[in-house]
């Protein structure tokens, strides 16, 4: 896609950070080990919550993500439209759907967490129906440059066969934030997607968040489904940034702009 006004590029990972993303399994394994941590996560609500999954992901992908979410104590939907393969007409129709019908289901605006290519589309639903969506939270989406990954060209030819006809204009705007909070939570040591491609402007109701993980694990990482409770258990209107609970360890980076250095 190339720079959005005049900014800086964004280039894909070090293809070496690939290496890296096979501790995704140990990611998952490690949700048992801190089990204790993650059961002392703040509780919510139940307000509705929609969860949507990576490029070539289906619900099955967020299943550990939902069951989190559920836990905390969140009316948990997933988005029931099989696996993601880009955004199609029938996936555009289908989330405008899918959040009509949670948001008539529950009565009550909804949250948006979106996995990789799950969070642009979370992103673009609350552009277009900001009064249905109380926030949005991104794990390692490349709303800034889709193309700044490292995904073989025929996988992304797979996933791209049947383009919604407005592409090219989504794309240019999706580096904007939508109009309700919105937390970007990415890593600098991502392998498929660039980090700076996953950052916010900073914003009133913008914020970044950086943990260590890799791309493919960041779903059902412990410290990542820990800063999604925390944000999803905010009062309705009355977001504040994040700030690390005491007293648990965190290691979390600064909350940085997307045109931070890379180093």
């Amino acid at each position: 896609m190339g720079p959005v006004n005049g900014a800086r590029p964004i280039h894909p990972p070090r293809r070496e950070l690939m290496l890296l993303e096979a501790r995704a399994l140990f990611e998952l394994a490690a949700l048992l080990p801190a089990s204790p941590f993650l059961r002392r996560a703040p509780t919510g609500d139940g307000h509705p919550v929609l969860v949507l999954p990576p490029f070539l992901g289906s619900d099955l992908a967020t299943r550990a993500l939902r069951w989190f979410v559920r836990d905390r104590g969140y009316a948990v939907s997933g988005w029931e439209l099989g696996r993601n393969l880009g955004p199609t007409p029938e996936v555009v129709q289908g989330l405008a759907r899918r959040l009509a019908e949670i948001r008539a289901r529950h009565g009550r605006t909804v949250s948006l967490v979106g996995w990789s290519l799950g969070g642009v589309y979370a992103r673009e639903l609350a552009r277009h129906f900001p009064s249905d969506v109380r926030l949005v939270i991104t794990l390692a989406s490349p709303f800034r440059d889709v193309d700044a990954v490292n995904v073989p060209r025929f996988m992304r030819v797979f996933g791209n066969r049947r383009p919604h006809e407005r592409q090219e204009m989504i794309r240019q705007q999706m580096h904007a934030p939508p109009p309700v909070p919105t937390t970007a939570i990415y890593s600098r040591s991502d392998g498929i997607v660039a980090w700076r491609s996953c950052a916010e402007d900073p914003g009133p109701q913008t914020e970044n968040v950086e943990v260590e993980s890799s791309h493919l694990g960041i779903g059902h990482h412990p410290v990542a489904l820990l800063t999604v409770a925390d944000r999803l258990a905010q009062p309705e209107g009355a977001w504040t940034r994040f700030q690390p609970p005491r007293g648990l360890p965190w290691p979390l980076g600064p909350r940085l702009p997307a045109e931070a250095s890379d180093a």
